[in-house]
């Protein structure tokens, strides 16, 4: 509880102490957001507020588990699949806002990224787990399907998937780290009771910082994470469910994050069937309600309780299941 504790206070706070300082230098290099015209109207007088605040959050979880991890594959591991999409986000940011391309990153480019990332997960894998790490475990019961090299595809469906839907949960003010804490803190009892005690610190850790975060990026924002922090949240997310071998689990307790990106899928393929037609009025799906007339912090707090609906919910078939033994 010592160490849970202290990974959780010590990312907070170094983040929270790097925003004072990190902000005004982001406003200095001119690192402002430029917001797309296709979005909500609403959003238009975010233009010029600071990203890739992303860079405090990574400082205060890095900080953490320096102070209190004792270092091991799988902590190395976790640190690669998150600082890993780190990279690849704050080149996109970089791309985007120094070099005033919107875009960012080429489709290409990222998936190549992210395949890279993928097959370091495949080593550690072979190297450290062998043919038991390549078993899927069925959330609310005893069993588990051993599926030979076909894990890995899930495994790297699962990390592609989660590290865009997460990013796509990014766009509103403190959105995605709100939803992400209720998911944090369900990884790190699951891994705590599992006796992965080096990914709950890492929960741990990820929790405190996007406590430290939300000082800055709650409603007004003074400071977006950007791609940088985004995708990092979601290697550290992906990482968790692999690393604690619940990976279905994480479908049930990120079910904000799936519909964000299942939103986004279902009105491309709607408007492209129907040469036009939307279901959603905009997508990714909080932005549907945003132009339905709800306001932003609405739009966060009924988020967030579904997080924390779906999180509970996964507690309970986790307890049926693996907790069961």
């Amino acid at each position: 509880m010592i160490e849970a504790a202290g990974s959780l206070l010590t990312a907070f706070l170094v983040c929270a102490l790097l925003g004072p300082v990190v902000i005004p230098e982001l406003h200095k290099l001119k690192f402002g957001q430029e917001i797309r015209d296709c979005g909500p109207k609403a959003h238009l007088k975010k233009s010029g507020t600071p990203t890739m605040g992303g860079l405090m959050m990574l400082s205060g979880l890095a900080a953490a588990v320096l102070v209190w991890q004792h270092f091991s594959p799988v902590v190395v591991i976790a640190l690669v699949l998150t600082f890993g999409h780190a990279v690849i986000g704050f080149l996109d940011d970089y791309i985007k806002v120094v070099k005033k391309r919107n875009l960012g990153l080429t489709a290409k480019q990222k998936f190549g990224l992210q395949t890279l990332l993928a097959l370091a997960y495949i080593f550690y894998v072979e190297l450290q787990v062998g043919p038991e790490g390549q078993s899927l475990w069925v959330p609310g019961t005893s069993f588990s399907l051993h599926l030979g090299w076909a894990y890995y595809l899930i495994a790297f469906l699962l990390l592609v998937g989660t590290t865009n839907a997460v990013n796509l949960t990014d766009g509103l003010d403190g959105l995605v780290s709100c939803v992400s804490i209720p998911v944090f803190l369900t990884f790190a009892y699951i891994a705590y009771a599992a006796q992965v005690h080096a990914m709950s610190l890492f929960a741990w850790a990820c929790l405190g910082s996007c406590l430290g975060f939300l000082i800055y990026n709650h409603h007004p924002a003074k400071v977006f994470m950007g791609d940088t922090g985004s995708l990092a949240l979601g290697g550290a997310i992906a990482a968790l469910a692999l690393l604690t071998h619940t990976e279905l689990l994480l479908i049930i307790v990120g079910a904000v994050y799936v519909a964000e990106a299942a939103s986004v899928i279902i009105q491309v393929g709607y408007f492209k069937k129907t040469g036009g037609k939307r279901i959603f009025r905009m997508t990714p799906i909080h932005h549907h309600f945003e132009l339905g007339g709800w306001k932003e912090t609405k739009v966060v707090a009924v988020f967030t309780a579904v997080s924390c609906l779906f999180s509970v919910f996964g507690l309970l078939l986790w307890f049926m299941g693996k907790g069961g033994r």
